[in-house]
């Protein structure tokens, strides 16, 4: 892509691994460089994400060679290798990162990069449940949102092939200042987080009163405790970095809580649970983080091996193409439920004819 002919991703693992493989899959003549511990560089070029590789203490001689840099480590790292990266960029050249939280990391990048040299604060919003180069895909960023977040004039020849490159990779731009990015993550991420990880130990305690608290812990509970097993070595520096916004997210919610309690006091719930539902069906659910609407279809499935590939081989064999799926719920040994989604309507019901002359039920789904 024009202006961007040389590219270096710093930390190979997912995002840098995906990035590295969407790069290559997309645009195959532009040179993508890689740096991270020799293990990771030599995992990215048998993966065919890289093509070169540099250990970490080369770091500036990668950066040295390079029009765009992406920075895919860990907050902490990225904040303590900014200095280096600046001193080692060309100037006219943009480094920007996929760091989770964006403040932090785009004023230290303001004090130590010189005019002649740019950076961008970026947060793909894509990731996966593994960790690595192994569980990396050169599709991870197809329909995802990618924010950026500038915070001081950049040259349109910077900014304009930077989105263009993005939005080649599959996703969608946004722009949002850091500030707002940080308190946007604190409520709809980073707060649930703290939630899940708090109710599941609270609960979790009961279980020397009774065994039957977590026996019992049906698909709310476990929908809203799945996050609960995300690793602390994950979450602590983005905690450590946004701590004002989710202090303050805290704070507000644990109003909001009392609020609440008081309802319930006076019996007077009524309007709140009518309230939250009518908010929670308009959220773009039919989008999901992709550029175009899905049309969905709930199928109602046994629990039994082989079940999805038979509902998947016979869309195949009409030529329909399952957009996304969901497991929405299940009971082992007994039922459960599907969500399949399709790019047009008209698909949904071809779809719901198909499952229906193989002997499944489904209906259109709107929301939930």
């Amino acid at each position: 892509m024009k202006g961007f002919r040389r590219i270096t991703v710093v930390g190979v693992g997912l995002i840098g691994g995906s990035l590295g493989l969407a790069l290559k899959r997309k645009l195959p003549d532009t040179r993508v460089s890689g740096v991270d511990s020799q293990e990771g560089v030599d995992a990215g070029l048998a993966a065919g994400a890289l093509d070169a590789g540099f250990p970490r203490d080369r770091l500036q001689e990668a950066v040295s060679e390079s029009d765009l840099v992406f920075l895919c480590a860990p907050i902490d790292a990225i904040l303590r290798l900014l200095p280096s990266v600046a001193e080692a960029l060309p100037a006219g050249g943009l480094v920007t990162d996929a760091g989770s939280t964006k403040r932090r990391i785009v004023e230290t990048a303001d004090r130590v990069f010189p005019s002649d040299r740019h950076f961008i604060g970026g947060h793909p919003m894509a990731g996966s449940e593994g960790r690595g180069i192994r569980w990396a895909d050169a599709l991870l960023f197809e329909n995802a949102a990618w924010v950026l977040t500038p915070s001081r004039p950049l040259p349109q020849n910077r900014i304009q092939p930077l989105g263009d490159l993005i939005e080649r990779l599959g996703a969608k731009v946004l722009f949002l200042s850091p500030v707002l990015h940080d308190r946007v993550a604190a409520a709809v991420s980073h707060l649930p987080q703290l939630l899940a990880v708090t109710l599941m130990n609270w609960v979790s305690d009961h279980q020397e009163e009774s065994p039957h608290f977590l026996k019992l812990a049906a698909g709310g509970f476990r929908d809203m405790t799945r996050i609960a097993s995300s690793p602390y070595e994950t979450w602590n520096p983005i905690l450590s970095t946004n701590r004002e916004e989710i202090l303050s997210a805290l704070d507000a919610f644990t109003g909001r809580l009392s609020d609440t309690r008081a309802l319930l006091e006076q019996d007077r719930l009524r309007k709140a649970f009518d309230s939250a539902a009518e908010k929670r069906l308009s959220i773009p659910r039919d989008t999901r983080g992709f550029l175009r609407a899905h049309h969905d279809l709930r199928v109602r499935v046994e629990d039994r091996p082989g079940v999805i590939a038979s509902i998947a081989s016979a869309l195949a064999e009409r030529g329909i193409n399952i957009k996304d799926i969901e497991i929405l719920k299940v009971r082992e040994g007994d039922a459960g439920t599907l969500r399949l989604s399709f790019e047009t309507p008209d698909a949904r019901a071809e779809a719901a004819e198909t499952l229906k002359g193989i002997g499944f039920t489904s209906e259109p789904l709107s929301g939930m």
